[in-house]
């Protein structure tokens, strides 16, 4: 796999970064996300004329690059599109905590235990924006962060997310649940179903890390422990998909209540 250069394209600054692919691109343009500029191959420029017409509306400029440029420089699936924007920030824990209160809605938000893949995380804030996860709560050490790639993965779903990154999530999770949110663990060897449970009232979906699921230490802050039924061979799923199961079902149970 080659490797993404950065240095290729030149830094601006620390605190500006590239993204790539159609829908990413489309998406931060859309949310209005600080642009400096937008790079098309000279071989697609032609097929991306909504794009190239968003980005002119806000005045964004648009230059045409060789093809071999976005294959050196990017990951597969740059689809000759990339932009450089501004740093995809993180919001304090308590302006996080208030989403819901804003919207007269139930709480519900993700806790990400290590997640350490960028293209899960960007799953699982593809997940959240679907779902109507509230935000999404990651550690600022062994976790996947905004970048690039975790963009492409959640196709443009991240500028629509907020997301606080925090030192330690158990101490999070305290402050959750001092705020009255229960505090659902997801793990395969919990005794509870997740289609058992009540999950309407205010809640923090935690989902463990790849392969580790949630550690020791997470465990015991969980109000409750929950768990998908499966039938196979396997007693796993991707974790992303698993938390699009769980997502979809408190989402499921609150429109029933509605």
């Amino acid at each position: 796999m080659k490797t993404r250069k950065k240095e290729r394209i030149g830094k601006s600054g620390s605190d500006k970064e590239w993204i790539y692919g159609l829908n990413p691109v489309l998406e931060a343009i859309r949310a209005g996300r600080d642009i400096r500029r937008i790079l098309v191959s000279a071989g697609r420029h032609d097929k991306l004329p909504q794009l190239i017409g968003e980005a002119g509306d806000r005045k964004i400029s648009v230059k045409i690059a060789e093809p071999d440029f976005f294959d050196r420089t990017f990951r597969k699936g740059h689809q000759g599109v990339a932009a450089e924007v501004s740093e995809k920030g993180y919001i304090p824990i308590d302006e996080l905590l208030d989403i819901p209160l804003t919207k007269n809605e139930v709480p519900f938000f993700a806790v990400l235990d290590c997640i350490e893949d960028p293209r899960n995380l960007g799953a699982i804030l593809r997940v959240a924006d679907a779902a109507g996860i509230h935000g999404i709560i990651i550690q600022s050490h062994r976790s996947a962060t905004l970048s690039a790639e975790a963009s492409k993965a959640s196709a443009g779903a991240i500028e629509y997310i907020p997301v606080a990154m925090v030192a330690n999530i158990k101490h999070a999770m305290r402050e959750m649940r001092g705020r009255g949110i229960t505090i659902v663990g997801t793990d395969v060897s919990a005794d509870n179903l997740l289609w058992d449970m009540d999950l309407r009232q205010p809640l923090a979906l935690v989902i463990g890390s790849e392969g580790r699921g949630l550690r020791k230490t997470v465990i015991p802050l969980c109000d409750v422990l929950v768990k998908i039924p499966m039938l196979g061979r396997m007693n796993s799923l991707n974790v992303s998909v698993a938390t699009g199961i769980f997502a979809f079902e408190i989402l499921r149970q609150r429109f029933q209540k509605m």
